[in-house]
């Protein structure tokens, strides 16, 4: 990564923390990143939009053209086409830097956000972007009590909040009034995004974690399952919360290298309505991407979308679920081939089923799992034992510890396939690849590498990989903890007995010298008293 990409973003993590710190105040830090989140939205929407119709309209040979200054009555000619190309609309007044400029002399201005913000739902509405649309701007409650106890209160926090979020530098502002996107080296709406959202849920505990993987592992992970390719048809994240890792593949391959989309669903209904945002802010169109909301084990939305080539998952740890409660779920195609449920208490293995069962045949799947999958008794195990007989198992790769927001458990990577060149599972211990930053551990470049490389290579290698057949698993109770396979190197030091017992003997030999010293000097000290 080029040092001047570095520096940019610095730059804009440093600002981007010193406006949360200023604004956050009253407002908790997870409930601020909404409000954070929600206006660099509404100014991202606004400046692609108007950077799209300039370019049109300059294309076209209207060199001085400017959207932003053109009145609503003449914009409202171009709305149909433009909401066929872009899914959305937005008149000139009701752009992010108009509403910003007037907002310290509109004393309405919670009133004038939420409707710019029905707008620009509505404008979708009949649309093929409706769905993308709808709702996102719910969690963005410009009359919460949260942002001051009256109205006026209100508005103040929002125009620092427009001022602050305009103010960040994520344009450059060419002279020609256009906004040059593509002259900056990093994606920046998408980065500040990211930074926010890894930012609040290293703060905020569980309750902001819960929802964010870090990105090294989100990479990791896709590249894992683009191993050998420079393109998939479509990518897919069951339990996808704000998108994190579905958006890596923009990163690993490029955006026109997912030919068919991004597709996921979340239960969560904000963090539902952050993955669709995400996905505008890394100028992902809506024709490209397909989330929904609900809960994939019991109502999965995507069975015409199925099967997928890349897919990858950090679905929650241990969830309780329907299991065998629900008499439908057995003779469910996803889970029926296993014969057996995962329990009520534990749906980790009900995901890995689902996952498996929509990954396309030439298609390779990476899940980040709790530990207590790979090696537990009962369904988990027969589970288990489906998916080692059937020779799914490409590899289970062991991460370190604490490397999650809201858990410092060690979780593991289990990479399916299933179309493989062996009837073998390769095990990668990858526990020690860590460095400590902060109140986490992360995993460097170079680390994420070298799990890469054993992957690939797909050969033993002392202490660190090792290829196991099936057999053997079977033998040993289908238990696939990495700890199983790999042994660990040993790095206690050689101890020879007979030089430390030479060495304890001069010890206690020295000791009763110094001893016999010290009562000798007590004595003439008794004795000059006396």
């Amino acid at each position: 990564m080029s040092n001047n990409k570095e520096q940019e973003r610095a730059e804009l993590h440093k600002t981007i923390w010193r406006i949360a710190n200023d604004l956050r105040g009253s407002v908790d830090g997870w409930d601020f990143k909404t409000y954070v989140l929600g206006l660099l939205f509404y100014r991202f929407v606004s400046e692609n939009l108007t950077s799209y119709l300039n370019e049109q309209e300059r294309r076209a040979g209207s060199a001085d053209f400017d959207y932003a200054k053109l009145s609503d009555a003449d914009a409202e000619f171009g709305r149909a086409e433009t909401v066929k190309e872009k899914g959305f609309y937005i008149l000139p007044s009701e752009l992010f830097a108009n509403v910003r400029a007037r907002a310290r002399s509109d004393a309405n201005l919670n009133e004038t956000l939420s409707r710019i913000f029905a707008d620009i739902e509505g404008s979708a509405n009949g649309s093929d972007s409706e769905d993308d649309f709808k709702g996102l701007f719910d969690d963005l409650d410009v009359n919460s009590s949260k942002l001051g106890h009256t109205v006026a209160k209100r508005n103040e926090k929002l125009v620092k909040l427009l001022d602050a979020i305009g103010d960040l530098p994520l344009a450059n502002n060419r002279q020609d009034g256009s906004n040059g996107f593509a002259d900056n080296t990093i994606d920046l709406f998408g980065d500040a995004y990211e930074y926010l959202m890894q930012m609040y849920a290293s703060t905020a505990g569980k309750s902001g974690g819960e929802f964010y993987t870090p990105q090294e592992v989100s990479e990791l992970l896709a590249r894992i399952t683009v191993v050998g390719k420079t393109e998939v048809n479509k990518v897919y994240d069951p339990a996808c919360g704000s998108g994190s890792l579905l958006l890596n593949f923009v990163k690993v391959l490029g955006h026109d290298k997912v030919r068919q989309g991004f597709y996921g669903q979340e239960v969560n209904l904000t963090t539902y309505n952050l993955c669709r945002i995400n996905m505008f802010l890394h100028d992902v169109n809506y024709e490209k991407f397909n989330i929904a909301h609900g809960d994939t084990l019991t109502d999965p939305a995507h069975w015409d979308d199925e099967p997928f080539e890349a897919i990858v998952s950090n679905p929650p740890y241990s969830i309780k679920w329907d299991g065998d409660a629900n008499p439908l779920l057995i003779n469910d195609p996803r889970f029926a081939p296993a014969g057996v449920l995962a329990p009520k208490s534990k749906a980790d293995l009900a995901f890995t089923l689902h996952i498996l069962s929509w990954l396309a045949v030439n298609g390779t799947a990476a899940i980040v799992e709790f530990p207590g999958v790979l090696y537990r008794g009962g369904a988990e195990q027969k589970i288990r034992q489906y998916l080692i007989d059937n020779n799914y198992v490409d590899a289970v790769i062991q991460l370190p510890p604490d490397l999650f927001f809201g858990t410092t458990i060690a979780t593991c990577i289990i990479v399916l396939k299933k179309s493989k060149f062996d009837n073998a599972t390769l095990f990668i211990d990858a526990s020690s690849l860590f460095v400590r930053s902060g109140n986490k551990n992360k995993l460097l470049s170079d680390h994420r590498q070298k799990i890469l490389d054993a992957f690939i290579q797909r050969k033993s290698a002392d202490h660190f990989a090792r290829l196991v057949e099936n057999g053997d698993i079977a033998a040993n109770s289908y238990n696939i903890a990495v700890s199983s396979y790999v042994e660990r190197a040993d790095t206690s030091e050689t101890v020879n007995i007979t030089s430390l017992n030479a060495e304890i003997t001069h010890i206690v030999a020295r000791q009763a010298e110094l001893r016999t010293a010290i009562d000798a000097i007590v004595a003439d000290l008794e004795g000059a008293r006396a």
